[in-house]
C-alpha cells in the first residue's frame, strides 16, 4: 500500500489525513502540482486530491486538472481507491461528467446532515455534525453517483462514485491550518471561527481518522 497525495498549494497540505496514515504506518508521498505543474507517473495504491484556490474549470491556466480527471476516472481500472476534499471533490464530480459551478460561499464551521439510509463510512457518522468549510463552487452528482450529506446552503457537500468519495468540506484541519487560513479572512469571520473551532475540532479530528481508517483498510 502506498498513499499519492495531490496537492494544489503550499498552505492545503493533508494535515490530520497525514497523522492517521503515520499512526498506521502506511507510507505516503506528496505530488506538489504546485511546484510540477503536471502529474507524474506514479506507483500508488491509493489516491487523495487536496483542496484548492482555482476552479476544476481552470484546465487552460491548470492544464494538470484534465490529467487529474483522466487519473480520477482511470483509477477503478487500476484498482486505486480515491479520496477527494473539496476541490479535490470537485475534480470527482467534474471526471465523472458533473458540471461544478460558482455557488454560495461558505466560510468557517457550518452544520450537516447525512442523507437517510446512507452506506458506507458515511453511515458511522451522526446524524448532523458540525466541519469546517472554505469554498465557493459547488458540484451535482454524477451519473451513477451517491449523495451522502446535505447542507442547508449548498445541499450537496459529499458524494461517492464506485470507489471514489468526495467530501466537499475540510474534515483534514488542525488547529495550525487553521490558523494559518483565518489571517486572510475578514476579522468577523476570524473571530466566530476563534470562538467556534474548540468546541468542534475534536470531533472533526474523530470524524476524519474515521474516513481515513476506512480508506485505507
Amino acid at each position: 500500500m502506498k498513499i499519492g497525495i495531490f496537492q494544489h498549494e503550499p498552505t492545503e497540505p493533508s494535515g490530520y489525513l497525514e497523522q492517521v496514515f503515520s499512526d498506521h504506518t502506511v507510507p505516503f508521498e506528496y505530488i506538489r502540482l504546485y511546484e510540477t505543474g503536471e502529474v507524474p507517473r506514479i506507483n500508488a495504491t491509493h489516491l487523495v486530491f487536496m483542496g484548492g484556490p482555482m476552479s476544476v474549470n481552470d484546465e487552460r491556466e491548470y492544464p494538470y486538472l484534465k490529467q487529474e480527471k483522466e487519473l480520477i476516472r482511470k483509477s477503478g481500472k487500476n484498482r486505486q481507491k480515491v479520496l477527494g476534499i473539496c476541490l479535490g471533490a470537485q475534480l470527482i464530480a467534474s471526471a465523472f461528467g458533473a458540471p461544478v459551478y460558482k455557488y454560495i460561499t461558505e466560510i468557517g464551521w457550518h452544520e450537516l446532515a447525512t442523507v437517510p439510509q446512507c452506506r458506507g463510512i458515511m453511515g458511522m457518522f451522526p446524524e448532523r455534525f458540525r466541519v469546517f468549510q472554505i469554498h465557493g463552487d459547488t458540484f451535482a452528482i454524477p451519473y451513477g453517483g451517491r449523495l451522502l450529506c446535505t447542507g442547508s446552503s449548498v445541499r450537496n457537500q459529499a458524494l461517492s462514485v464506485g470507489n471514489c468519495l468526495g467530501l466537499q468540506f475540510h474534515l483534514e484541519m488542525t488547529g495550525e491550518m487553521i490558523s494559518l487560513w483565518s489571517r486572510s479572512l475578514k476579522r468577523y469571520d476570524r473571530e466566530k471561527i476563534a470562538r467556534d473551532t474548540p468546541r468542534y475540532l475534536a470531533e472533526s479530528n474523530r470524524l476524519c481518522r474515521l474516513v481515513a481508517e476506512d480508506f485505507i483498510r
